[in-house]
């Protein structure tokens, strides 16, 4: 078994983007998308502009692949709730930018958005998961479907290869069984390892190049910073969860106690007036009964039962 290699993420910042490297993306794309995958070049992203974004949870490599199609795989550690829109947001963008001005609709890229996540999101029980678009009819439940001129066209024979695909791989759900050559690679994902058995497509070039031994002192002293820089946010974020639960707790308690009080004295209040208005319904019952009156016109007054005049003294 391979250990001592370097994170996935860190790779991609520093290793992946050269073209002698591309074998290793192209072994995990072609796993994933089930097909043989050639990367042609690598195009500008969020992250490969500079290195302000070093310390940052997220990495994200943009490449063009051998029929022109732009695959985008981002990585992300920490958890956003609003991950879901960003990729539409990511995709979108790429869409509208790899348009030349003047050109007909039919030159919008196909893109994938591949999406490696080391936190929980959304509910289900798998943890890789395939998006498309398809349109489905209202009354038959037919699925539309291409002309035999469009198909020509757009070099594709289903609707959904028009329109960006997603997939999700919740790395953290992975129960590190590797069923098949797609899980192999999340294996490696998930622990950093490759195992002996392994041979799904660019993970033994991943096990040649991406060892920290082959790291020279420079390499090997920045994938330090890369971890201590993750354990770092990994415990800012805890002791922001952790502080904000205190808080929470600390609100919570001092709400219901001043709530507590509020309803204890209003409760208190509402009983003492009760309290105070039946003594005082006695009292008028006990002076018209001393003027004479009728236990009728009593009750009538009072609104005491008749039956318990007789306790009237």
């Amino acid at each position: 078994m391979s250990k001592n290699l370097v994170s996935f993420d860190w790779a991609m910042k520093k290793l992946l983007r050269s073209k002698a490297n591309f074998g290793i993306l192209e072994g995990f794309l072609s796993e994933l998308l089930k097909q043989d995958i050639k990367i042609l070049n690598l195009l500008e992203s969020e992250s490969n502009k500079d290195e302000r974004d070093s310390k940052q949870n997220r990495v994200d490599v943009l490449v063009q692949v051998q029929n022109g199609e732009i695959v985008l795989i981002e990585v992300q550690v920490n958890t956003e709730l609003d991950y879901l829109q960003r990729m539409l947001y990511g995709t979108s963008k790429i869409v509208s930018e790899y348009l030349n001005e003047g050109e007909a609709y039919k030159q919008v890229k196909k893109v994938y958005s591949v999406n490696i996540l080391y936190f929980s999101l959304g509910h289900g029980k798998d943890y890789v998961y395939h998006g498309t678009t398809k349109f489905i009819g209202i009354h038959h439940q037919d699925e539309l479907d291409l002309t035999t001129t469009q198909k020509e066209i757009y070099k594709k024979e289903r609707i959904h290869q028009i329109y960006p695909e997603y997939y999700l791989i919740k790395v953290n759900e992975f129960n590190d069984v590797a069923k098949d050559t797609l899980d192999e690679w999340i294996y490696f994902l998930k622990n950093e390892e490759i195992k002996d058995n392994f041979h799904a497509k660019g993970l033994h070039e991943a096990k040649d190049k991406l060892s920290t031994l082959k790291l020279s002192d420079q390499e090997k002293l920045a994938y330090k910073r890369f971890i201590d820089d993750g354990h770092y946010q990994a415990s800012m974020v805890e002791s922001n969860y952790d502080k904000g639960l205190v808080e929470g707790e600390k609100i919570g308690v001092e709400k219901g106690k001043a709530e507590g009080e509020k309803i204890g004295v209003e409760k208190g209040k509402a009983e003492g007036k009760a309290e105070g208005k039946a003594e005082g319904k006695i009292e008028i019952a006990k002076k018209m009964k001393d003027a004479g009156m009728s236990a009728e016109l009593i009750q009538q007054v009072t609104g005491i039962d008749i039956n318990n005049m007789s306790n009237i003294k």
